[in-house]
């Protein structure tokens, strides 16, 4: 499996995110129960949000984002960055391996 760090920047005004946002959490949800999501959250200030991940390839990630309402109604940009996770807390070897689904 590759990691990702994936950077959501919005690219209308949040009043139209708040349309969008209980879809695109439940689109997120989707990515959790397949074990690609590790976390997600919005950034500070709330100009988009982050999200790290794992999935096959690049290819295979993005594919799944095309789902996301937000990427649906063109509201956002998405930057996907690759890295690998050479440290981490003990308690995600697991999840770094793909020995977890």
């Amino acid at each position: 499996m590759a990691h990702f760090m994936l950077e959501i920047t919005y690219t209308v005004p949040l009043e139209q995110i708040e349309t969008k946002l209980a879809e695109h959490r439940a689109f997120l949800q989707t990515g959790y129960d397949q074990g690609w999501l590790l976390c997600s959250g919005p950034q500070n200030p709330r100009i988009g949000g982050i999200v790290i991940a794992r999935a096959p390839s690049l290819a295979a990630l993005q594919a799944l984002f095309a789902n996301d309402p937000y990427q649906i109604a063109n509201f956002a940009d998405y930057r996907f960055v690759e890295f690998n996770p050479v440290k981490f807390q003990p308690w995600l070897e697991d999840w770094v391996n793909g020995s977890v689904e």
